[in-house]
C-alpha cells in the first residue's frame, strides 16, 4: 500500500526525473546525470513495487525524516559507509551551528521584563523552537514544538522560525499572525506534519496577550501559587483554516509566565515514570517570585533529581518570562 508519504515522494521523485531529462539534452550535461537519473527511476520502481525505503543491507526500514531529506537514500543510518557518516556529520554540525545561531541573545533586556530561556536538543539538532522579539507594541515570545525528530524536524522548526519573524514585522494582531503563519505552515508541509506553539506579546503596564497553538498549558506563577493556561487551538499544521482565540491577563510585579516543551513533562525516571504535568505545576508553585535564571536551574535540577540519571531521549527547551519589580 503506498502511503500518502509516498505519493508526495512519487511527485517529487518525477518532477526531478523530467529536469534530469531537460539537463541531460543540454550540450554541457555532465556524465553524472545519468547515474542520478538511473537512482531515480529505480526509486520510483520501487514506489511501484513496495520496496521503497528499505536499506539494501540490513533490509529494514529506513529512517522516514532521511527518505523526506533524500529520497534517494539506499542505506539506514546504521549501515551508512565510512565516508557517508563523516558527512553526515559534518552536516549535522552545520545544522546544529545554523539552529544555535537561530536562537535570541541571552543578554536580551525588555523594558519592564526579565526573560531566560534554556535550550537542550537531545541530538545535535532540535525540533524545538525557541524565540524573543523586541517590538513597538512589547516583548514577543515564543515557544514551540515541530512533530518529529531529527534532520526533518530541525529543518521545520527553521521554516517556522522564518515564518514567525516575517509576520512579527507586520505588526499584526496576535490571532491574525498565528492564522497566518498556521496557513503558510499548513500549505508547505506533508500531512502529519506540525507544530504546537506558544506566542505572546507582553506590554511594558504587564498585559499580557498570548495564543497556544495545542501546545503544553502556560503557567502563571504568582504569589498564590500557579495557574495553568491551557491551549486555545489545535497545533499548526493540522488544519489549513482555523481560528485561534486570545488569552489576556495582567501580570502583578514579579509573577512570571513559564512555558516549557514536552522534553520536560515526558522524560521519565528509572522506573518508567513520567515527569507529567502535576509534578512541574507542583514545582512552579514552590517557586513563586523567583528570577527567571534561578527558576530554571530550580526546575533542571528538580528533573534530573526525579529522572535518577536517565539518558535525555526528547528535546528539552524552558522559557521563563517574569514582569519586573
Amino acid at each position: 500500500m503506498i502511503t500518502a508519504e509516498q505519493t508526495y515522494l512519487r511527485s517529487e521523485l518525477e518532477q526531478r526525473r523530467k529536469r534530469l531529462h531537460a539537463a541531460l539534452h543540454s550540450p554541457a550535461a555532465d556524465a553524472s546525470l545519468s547515474q542520478l537519473l538511473a537512482a531515480v527511476d529505480t526509486a520510483l520502481s520501487q514506489i511501484d513495487q513496495g520496496t521503497f525505503g528499505i536499506c539494501e543491507e540490513c533490509h529494514e526500514s529506513i529512517e522516514a525524516e532521511r527518505l523526506l531529506v533524500d529520497p534517494l537514500v539506499r542505506f539506514c543510518l546504521d549501515h551508512l559507509s565510512n565516508a557517508e557518516q563523516r558527512a553526515l556529520e559534518s552536516d549535522l554540525s552545520l545544522a546544529a551551528r545554523i539552529q544555535r545561531a537561530l536562537l535570541p541573545k541571552i543578554s536580551l533586556a525588555p523594558a519592564g521584563w526579565n526573560v531566560r530561556y534554556h535550550y537542550q536538543p537531545a541530538g545535535m539538532v532540535s525540533g524545538d523552537y525557541c524565540d524573543l522579539l523586541e517590538t513597538e507594541a512589547g516583548l514577543l515570545f515564543m515557544l514551540g514544538d515541530v512533530s518529529g525528530k531529527g534532520v526533518a524536524a530541525s529543518m521545520l522548526m527553521s521554516h517556522l522560525h522564518a515564518t514567525i519573524r516575517s509576520l512579527a514585522e507586520a505588526a499584526l494582531p496576535l490571532d491574525r499572525m498565528v492564522e497566518d503563519a498556521n496557513r503558510i505552515f499548513c500549505e508547505s508541509t506533508l500531512a502529519g506534519q506540525y507544530a504546537t506553539l506558544v506566542i505572546g506579546r507582553a506590554a511594558c503596564d504587564g498585559s499580557v496577550e498570548f495564543v497556544s497553538a495545542g501546545h503544553l498549558p502556560v503557567l502563571h506563577i504568582h504569589s498564590d501559587g500557579a495557574t495553568p493556561k491551557d491551549s486555545t487551538g489545535v497545533p499548526l499544521g493540522m488544519f489549513c483554516s482555523t481560528r485561534f482565540p486570545v488569552h489576556r491577563l495582567t501580570l502583578a510585579q514579579g509573577d512570571t509566565l513559564f512555558l516549557y516543551t514536552d522534553g520536560l513533562t515526558e522524560s521519565r525516571n528509572s522506573a518508567g515514570q513520567e515527569y507529567g504535568l502535576q509534578r512541574i505545576r507542583a514545582f512552579a508553585a514552590r517557586h513563586t517570585g523567583i528570577e527567571p535564571d534561578g527558576l530554571i536551574s530550580k526546575c533542571l535540577e528538580d528533573m534530573l533529581s526525579f529522572g535518577e540519571g536517565s539518558k535525555q531521549t526528547d528535546d528539552l527547551t524552558l522559557l521563563a518570562v517574569r514582569r519586573a519589580n
